[in-house]
């Protein structure tokens, strides 16, 4: 209450008193806020207040204010009064919406309010009764509250009403709410009814688009360089002599360096010295650099030089990834600057479904990764028709065929790291222990190896991976009989299963029974560094449980309507129109799948565009506010391109890196997004994301595999839901268009 004590700016408490006597000394008034919680309102009654005159209203019904449904279970009425001001005393009246029917006034005593301080009983002070005709007793909490504010608050309050033509109407909702059941009878409006079938909404999705899952996810690993340097057309697999490669001897045991635990496991080349590391450049993004100086250098450096021969070696990132690349290039060991994750596991077991996933967070995060398949290469030069007797451990001519492409992949990752290539993902079976020796004495000196194993013992999951390998793989695309191709790729597997050594060496990550996203374990040896800490970290929050995500803009704001960035305006007209609509489909679509959630930003466009949406939690995450546009924020681009030359051709030069005075890049965005993904990929049940368009760029470069440079040009329009379907198969999108 406007009596009580307040913290001022270094933490210290004063006194009521004391607040109050500069707030008379500056011509402070007292801001009334009076809120009651209707969640269970009856037909068409409306919350009013009505009391003193002229302050709230009259005691003559017929003249009582009105108050303002704030959410869908919050009605709200404020008003401004000088701190000196006379007794306010009042009721709450729930007022017909329809005059025809009786005016139903609180039970008890007037409510007194003296100098921003509520009188009387507690209790009574948080509720409010309400007696029916029939005796039946209404009870809702209510909250009075009053505080001292400045004539400067004040102003910037009326320009913000000015400004969009009505004050904020979620200021005050927690940051996670639910709604209550909807009410019997409630209607949207026939302008935001929806059709009975929802594909009447689908619109076809880019053709760059996150469908994934309908391409066999190995065949989107790297080619063999030899197809290329070599002129071999696709069509045809290579000959041996094509792809020839020298073997190294795999029963040497490997005991090199790289079985040593290094201080700090990186992915990036030496940074180039420059006077000593004299004058460091401190990038603000692209536009109007900040420079600087230290207290021994009489000169600026305007870049920060790459090592000649890893231009690429330095990560497309921000914050906390920029920081560890500098950290681990100036301390880590030279071979740990390129990190290499070789897939162990029997065939059916998930690994090159976790080598796409990791392949596509790492790439998010602006580490150049690349997925290098075995089994792409072995079909590439042996074609696709080998029996399951070609798998054997006692078939000489088979094992060294096997060990050869896999050497070729090898060898092909480590000369693409060796052009500025930071993460190599090695996906195939590699279950012996002189094979993976063979690995490690390849990579000795040029790239740490850290072995990443899954194990499964769930049948279920094991017997749907052998269906869909069946189903999806080039290995039995020429095979008709599909029980035919089942018994041979079991044959197959029993094959591996008789010689199978698991992990016991060197670094590794195990994954145990980890897909079905129900527990499992996760173990980890010789794991240090940012990079192999980040992977462990999104390893234990991925499955394979299928659920769809939802992705859609905020209703049109008026800010949109003004060409304005940034912002928190309300929505336009149009806007409240797609709130209704879109909670409609969000009832349709999520009909049965009542563990769904509703994400949203913390700003007023996005929460009032989940309002009408009931049964479900809603959260809202600072990190999905749109991107902060600093000093330009609630401008338009014209008006930048005026004002601001510079930043405007800045921005235009390369969007992905520009950063706004003392605002955000979308480099800073997609770090900031990084919690966001990880939630996403641990969630079980479908999550529905309500937020802004460059974080919805971002959001979806991320499951469509999109490249960072092309984030800032990704099409996210108003009114449109991208379905994102994420599942064993892998990632597939659908789009609804609600409104033109």
């Amino acid at each position: 209450m406007g009596t009580g004590t307040s913290r001022n700016a270094d933490g210290g408490l004063h006194g009521g008193e004391e607040r109050e006597e500069s707030l008379d000394q500056a011509g402070g008034q007292l801001y009334v806020s009076l809120k009651m919680e209707n969640y269970k309102k009856k037909g068409d009654l409306i919350p009013h207040i009505y009391g003193s005159v002229p302050l709230v209203g009259s005691w003559d019904s017929t003249k009582a204010l009105s108050m303002e449904r704030e959410s869908a279970s919050m009605w709200e009425l404020s008003f401004v009064v000088p701190p000196n001001h006379e007794t306010l005393d009042f009721k709450f009246l729930l007022k017909p919406k329809h005059g025809y029917m009786p005016c139903i006034v609180e039970e008890g005593p007037n409510r007194l309010l003296t100098g921003g301080t509520l009188q009387g009983d507690a209790r009574h002070a948080r509720l409010a009764l309400f007696k029916l005709d029939n005796e039946e007793v209404l009870e809702y909490r209510v909250f009075i509250k009053a505080d001292r504010v400045s004539p400067f608050d004040l102003a910037a309050s009326w320009r913000a009403y000015q400004d969009n033509l009505r004050p904020s109407t979620v200021r005050g909702i927690p940051d996670v709410s639910i709604n209550a059941a909807p009410e019997t009878g409630h209607e949207n409006g026939s302008s935001a009814s929806l059709e009975l079938d929802l594909e009447h909404y689908v619109v076809p999705a880019p053709s760059t688009s996150a469908n994934s899952g309908l391409v066999y996810a190995a065949n989107l690993a790297e080619n063999p360089r030899s197809l290329t340097s070599s002129g071999v057309s696709g069509d045809r697999p290579a000959t041996r002599k094509e792809m020839e490669f020298i073997i190294p001897d795999p029963s040497k045991v490997y005991s090199g360096s790289g079985m040593v635990e290094s201080k700090s496991v990186g992915t990036f080349s030496p940074l180039q010295k420059q006077d000593s590391h004299r004058g460091l450049f401190v990038d603000r993004g692209v536009g109007s650099p900040r420079l600087v100086k230290s207290s021994s250098s009489s000169t600026f450096s305007f870049d920060l030089k790459l090592d000649s021969k890893n231009k690429n070696s330095m990560p497309a990132a921000a914050g906390a990834v920029a920081a560890a690349a500098v950290a681990d290039q100036m301390l880590g060991p030279k071979e740990d600057r390129h990190l290499a994750i070789v897939l162990v596991g029997l065939p059916a077991r998930g690994k090159t479904f976790t080598a796409v996933k990791l392949t596509r967070y790492l790439r998010w995060l602006g580490h150049d990764t690349k997925h290098f398949n075995v089994g792409k290469y072995r079909r590439l030069k042996h074609g696709t028709n080998q029996s399951a007797d070609f798998f054997r451990a006692d078939n000489p001519e088979g094992m060294e065929a096997r060990n050869e492409v896999a050497a070729l992949a090898m060898d092909d990752m480590i000369a693409w790291m060796q052009e500025g290539g930071q993460v190599g993902i090695f996906d195939a079976t590699n279950s012996s222990r002189s094979r993976r020796n063979m690995l490690m004495k390849m990579a000795e000196g040029r790239c740490k190896i850290i072995f990443l194993e899954t194990i499964c013992n769930d049948e279920r999951i094991i017997e749907r991976n052998i269906r869909l390998k069946i189903q999806q793989s080039p290995d039995y695309a020429e095979e008709p009989d599909f029980e035919a191709g089942l018994q041979d790729f079991t044959t197959r597997l029993a094959n591996y299963e008789k010689v199978y050594e698991p992990v016991d060496e060197g670094s590794y990550i195990k994954m145990i029974d980890m897909a079905s996203g129900h527990g499992g374990q996760i173990q980890v040896n010789n794991i240090s560094g940012y990079l192999p800490g980040r992977i462990v970290f999104f390893l234990v929050n991925t499955h394979l449980t299928p659920r769809p995500i939802l992705l859609t803009r905020h209703g049109e704001s008026r800010d949109n309507v003004r060409g304005r960035i940034g912002g928190d305006s309300v929505l336009s007209d149009t806007g409240e129109i797609y709130m209704k609509k879109l909670a409609n489909f969000v009832e349709k679509r999520l009909k049965s799948e009542r563990t769904a959630s509703i994400w949203t930003s913390t700003l007023q466009r996005t929460i009032l565009t989940a309002s009408p949406i009931v049964g479900f939690p809603k959260i809202q995450w600072r990190a999905l506010d749109e991107i902060n546009a600093g000093v330009c924020d609630g401008m338009t681009y014209e008006e930048i391109k005026k004002n601001m030359p510079e930043e405007y051709e800045s921005r235009k030069k390369d969007k992905l890196r520009y950063r706004y005075p003392r605002g955000e890049s979308y480099l800073d965005v997609i770090q900031r997004l990084e919690p966001v993904i990880i939630e996403l990929e641990r969630q079980r049940a479908p999550v529905v994301v309500i937020s802004h368009q460059a974080v919805l760029r971002a959001l979806y470069a991320y499951f469509a595999d999109r490249p960072l440079k092309e984030i800032p040009h990704i099409e996210v329009p108003l009114h449109t839901i991208i379905e994102i379907q994420m599942g064993v198969t892998g990632v597939q999108e659908k789009r609804y268009k609600l409104m033109d």
